[in-house]
């Protein structure tokens, strides 16, 4: 009898362990280009949080920052070989992977965040995700960078005549190069990672970023002129090795899903504090802030390229996205 139960207990307790190992933790590794403090930082960590609290601990993210595991372009690599899990990523190199996305990167294509925000929280965002699935990815959801403003140590930028000749580092996105060479802008594609030093060094005159990215990168030191042109909508995404998306239950497709969108408003809300007061810390900061560009100016300096982007996208679609309500 003794025997018995002493039998039952360790066969009880076999099966515990056997259970506990079926449910073992798994860790995902979450990449972003930039530091912590970040309106990426917040954004992933937050996710982490959320998945471990949906999940029962099942999963867990393990976030790395500041480029650890590559720049963007190789994270997104990463993603699709399975050899990242995750990223939260600009559309800057995205067009390599899935070209349809570029349609986004069209200047002066929104008319303020709540537009933005309806576009990619609506059926086209929802479409565009869908997108990344042939690709390798799973795309989570649409995040943000903000309306993207320029930089540079040269002189103050009021209209597109200022802009000529500048060199200017860019995002590695063929939309965008085209779009600064109709500014006459000399685009220079590289890496965020790299910019601070080009910046330092000279090898470029400037740049051009969403409040957030032009704080949270300390180029108030290394530059002395900045104009709120809000020339760009940058949006950002979160995405997911295909493989390991497909291997998840469906309940866990879910709560992925559901932390994400915790994610996005995370993002969004830093991004929303940064720029409240970002005029006044650039200024604090020794910077000349051009409050009152010109926009109708930048938008007529882009006419011809407007006729290729017609052409490229089909008016069709930009007038879509446009007047999208």
């Amino acid at each position: 009898m003794i025997y018995r139960i002493a039998f039952s207990l360790v066969a009880a307790a076999l099966g515990l362990a056997l259970a506990a190992g079926a449910q073992a933790q798994q860790t995902l590794r979450m990449s972003i280009s930039i530091q912590q403090n970040s309106h990426y930082g917040v954004a992933v960590d937050a996710m982490a949080r959320e998945i471990e609290r949906r999940t029962a601990g099942r999963y867990k993210m393990q976030n790395f920052y500041a480029s650890a595991l590559g720049a963007e372009r190789e994270a997104i690599e990463g993603v699709q070989l399975g050899t990242i899990d995750l990223t939260m990523t600009s559309t800057g190199p995205i067009p390599n992977f899935v070209p349809e996305v570029s349609i986004l990167d069209i200047p002066f294509l929104f008319r303020d965040y709540a537009h933005a925000r309806a576009v990619l929280d609506g059926p086209i965002g929802t479409e565009m995700l869908g997108k990344f699935d042939s690709k390798g990815m799973k795309a989570l959801t649409w995040a943000e960078n903000g309306f993207r403003h320029m930089t540079n140590n040269k002189r103050p930028v009021h209209a597109p005549a200022d802009l000529s000749g500048l060199k200017l580092r860019t995002m590695e996105n063929p939309v965008h190069i085209q779009a600064y060479k109709g500014f006459g802008i000399i685009p220079t594609p590289m890496a965020i990672s790299e910019v601070f030093t080009a910046l330092q060094q000279g090898t470029v005159d400037g740049q051009e970023n969403p409040i957030s990215s032009i704080q949270g990168q300390k180029f108030d030191q290394v530059q002395k002129h900045l104009s709120l042109t809000g020339h760009v909508y940058s949006p950002a995404v979160i995405l997911m090795n295909k493989g390991k998306w497909d291997a998840l239950p469906a309940a866990d497709k879910t709560a992925f899903v559901e932390a994400s969108k915790v994610a996005v408003q995370a993002n969004r809300a830093r991004i929303e504090s940064d720029e409240a007061g970002g005029v006044a810390y650039f200024r604090s900061k020794g910077m000349e802030v051009v409050e009152n560009v010109d926009r109708a100016k930048f938008q007529a300096a882009l006419a011809p390229v407007f006729v290729e982007f017609s052409k490229k996208f089909g008016e069709a679609n930009i007038a879509r996205i446009r007047d999208y309500k």
